[in-house]
């Protein structure tokens, strides 16, 4: 009898289930604490709860995980040098730091239209060497050629050895300054991936585990380990991807929405017909527009561990992650004794880090390059949580916002607080922790709002069972202002909003809003068994899959009294190919297509015979019956060995409706911006 493990590591618990790979039932699950900085922990404990015999004839491990998503919604990723080769327009509100703009970038035929600018280059790598921890690199139009990226990456390797992404590695897609993006964050999440996966691989091999390890990506298929550590950008929304798998397999309902309630931000997506709904434009996570194919879904950075803190008269949640107060409670011994001090700060200077119930505890993470005022602040931090007055007993002053932000995104500092975790505490809904210490924070928040603890939490709980509607109604109402549905679900009608598919809830404590969701929203509201280790169960359901993407474009002479061919440029992301036969470069397109596939099939450990390789095929023409301008190949490998088949029988579907789609005709729109392709000013 063989078994397959899914792991899914999220910002408050790490899962584990195991599932029969006869039958794909469930088994036995376990969850744990997440250990954070160090993961290694959460993920030992969380195997640990499982079937120890069983655990021997694993076959299969797939993992999930929202780390990556957390680390960009809450500015935790590592420092990152952005280099934008060619003329960008960069919006005003952007918030890429250490970043440069060169002189350099390709035509949408490939051809270089201005000399890369290296020596700019090098005194900027120069100078950041030691600020940062990897370099980006995003060129004009590389995917039609990569030379300049390609040669800056060569640059940056050879004076400081540090990693480097491209753009054209994640992306086939036009917009340079959203694959420079999508580098960008791709780079600020290496060290986090590679911590966290080689976390899984040495765990799996100390228990003694032959087996192959893969992990889930945000279009909700898998991986192999070494490309997860390349790409860590396309797990973004692995955990998401996880849940709307792991909620339509555990419910049985193959078109259903999911919202899932993490302890960081709370997602929604939609699954129809046992297919995840994809995002046409790319993956948006914190703000920021990436080219990364992933599911479309709705988040928003409260979760079950936001923050909960008052300013005014307003109840505020979030943004950021803190260990709930009656988690403390039980993590560090001295913390009930700090919390009774009660320190009450003074209202007027209230804010997100000034609180009656926040506190401040050192890291085990080792610092380094701290700024002066960096360095006396942490000095004055301890391994014992202690708030802003214990912090600064001595001083006449707080310490800056600013500095206090500095060391918590380098997770240096941890933070205490309130949360709606708490809330469920005081209410009895919840009690998997120290309801005192909840309750003594629910106090002292309440007598500065001039209410009562219980009406205070019921407010709190209120509050967010309100966002968990938002974001679903959202999702689904896309295009419909959401201050319209905030008023909406906000006011007092004779009237409620209408769902007509399933409402799928996962996450640990769900159970407590779906009364309070069904008095905002009129649905079928579900909670299937298992749901608190949903995301478990869905990184296992996933199929191995590789996407490739080949333009065969023919190039004619610009004059118009001059329609003679050029030639006919294949480009693929390696890089293009010149040919005078169009039959010959759809030939190889063909060819190098698969070649790509099977390669990098072989590197997650599959042989030809176990991949299944779909083309879908796009001609535009100017006119019906003209020799096609462009054809695009779209390459799509499918492993055929996953643990169990009923899971997945949903993408059948999609594989088969894009065989009918080969040798599909688009007239072109030559004033449609769409076709971006034909048009070089819409890099």
């Amino acid at each position: 009898m063989a078994y397959s493990l899914g792991i899914d590591a999220g910002g408050t618990y790490t899962d584990s289930i195991l599932i029969r790979n006869s039958d794909g039932k469930v088994i036995c699950s376990n969850k744990a604490l997440t250990t954070y900085p160090d993961l290694l922990e959460g993920i030992t404990n969380s195997i640990d709860g499982l079937d120890p015999e069983k655990l021997k004839l694993v076959t299969m491990v797939s993992v999930s995980t929202t780390l990556a998503t957390n680390t960009i919604l809450e500015k935790t990723g590592y420092p990152v040098g952005l280099i934008l080769v060619g003329d960008y327009e960069i919006p005003a509100d952007s918030e890429v730091a250490n970043c440069i703009m060169v002189q350099g970038g390709h035509d949408s035929r490939g051809e270089e239209v201005e000399a890369l600018d290296l020596s700019a280059v090098e005194n900027f790598v120069l100078r950041l060497k030691d600020r940062v921890s990897a370099f980006a690199v995003s060129s004009y139009f590389s995917v039609r050629n990569p030379e300049h990226e390609l040669r800056v990456k060569a640059l940056i390797q050879e004076l400081t050895g540090l990693p480097v992404v491209c753009g054209h590695e994640l992306a086939q897609s036009l917009g340079a300054y959203e694959r420079g993006v999508t580098a960008y964050l791709n780079a600020q999440l290496l060290p986090v991936a590679e911590g966290f996966l080689k976390t899984v691989v040495n765990e799996i091999e100390r228990r003694g585990l032959e087996s192959r390890i893969a992990m889930l990506r945000c279009d909700g298929s898998v991986v192999s380990m070494q490309e997860a550590m390349k790409k860590p950008i396309e797990s973004v929304f692995s955990g998401p991807a996880a849940s709307l798998l792991g909620a339509s397999y555990l419910s049985g309902q193959e078109t259903c929405t999911v919202i899932d309630v993490g302890g960081t931000s709370t997602d929604v997506s939609l699954i129809h017909k046992g297919l995840p709904y994809l995002s046409e434009n790319g993956a948006i996570v914190g703000g920021w527009q990436t080219k990364v194919r992933a599911l479309r879904m709705e988040t928003s950075a409260i979760g079950g561990d936001s923050h909960i803190w008052v300013q005014g008269s307003r109840t505020n949640i979030g943004p950021r992650r803190v260990i709930p107060l009656c988690r403390a409670a039980v993590l560090y011994p001295s913390f009930m004794n700090t919390l009774k001090k009660r320190w009450i700060p003074d209202r007027l200077k209230l804010n997100e880090h000034i609180q009656a119930t926040k506190f401040f505890v050192r890291t085990k993470q080792k610092a380094s390059n701290l700024s002066k005022e960096e360095e006396e602040l942490l000095a004055h931090i301890r391994n014992e949580p202690l708030s802003l007055k214990d912090v600064y007993w001595d001083r006449n002053i707080l310490p800056s916002k600013k500095v206090m932000d500095s060391l918590i995104q380098r997770r240096l500092v941890q933070v205490i607080g309130f949360t709606p975790t708490d809330a469920l505490h005081v209410l009895g809904e919840y009690d998997e922790w120290d309801s005192e210490a909840s309750e003594i924070g629910a106090t002292l928040l309440a007598n500065f709002l001039g209410t009562d603890r219980q009406e205070f939490c019921l407010d709190v709980k209120r509050l967010f069972a309100r966002n968990m509607a938002k974001d679903l109604l959202a999702f689904l109402m896309e295009g419909v202002d959401r201050n319209e549905i905030e008023k909406m679900l906000e006011g007092s009608f004779f009237s409620r909003f209408k769902v007509d598919i399933p409402v799928i809830l996962l996450g640990g404590p769900v159970r407590a809003y779906v009364d309070d969701l069904k008095r905002l929203i009129d649905a079928e509201i579900l909670v299937p068994e298992y749901s608190s280790v949903g995301n478990a169960v869905g990184a296992l359901v996933g199929k191995g899959t590789k996407r490739v993407e080949i333009t065969v474009r023919t190039i004619y002479s610009e004059s118009k009294y001059d329609l003679k061919t050029k030639g006919v440029f294949v480009y693929t992301p390696t890089g293009r190919r010149h040919f005078i036969i169009r039959s010959e470069a759809l030939e190889f397109a063909e060819s190098f297509g698969r070649e790509l596939i099977l390669d990098y099939m072989a590197e997650s450990g599959l042989s030809p015979d176990q991949v299944t390789i779909n083309v879908e095929r796009k001609d535009i023409k100017v006119h019906t019956g003209d020799i096609p301008l462009e054809t695009r190949l779209i390459f799509e490998g499918i492993s055929n060995s996953d643990v169990y088949e009923k899971a997945v029988s949903g993408h059948k579907e999609l594989f088969n409706s894009c065989e009918g789609n080969r040798g599909q005709t688009e007239p072109l729109d030559c004033n449609s911006p769409e076709e971006t392709s034909l048009t070089e000013n819409w890099e």
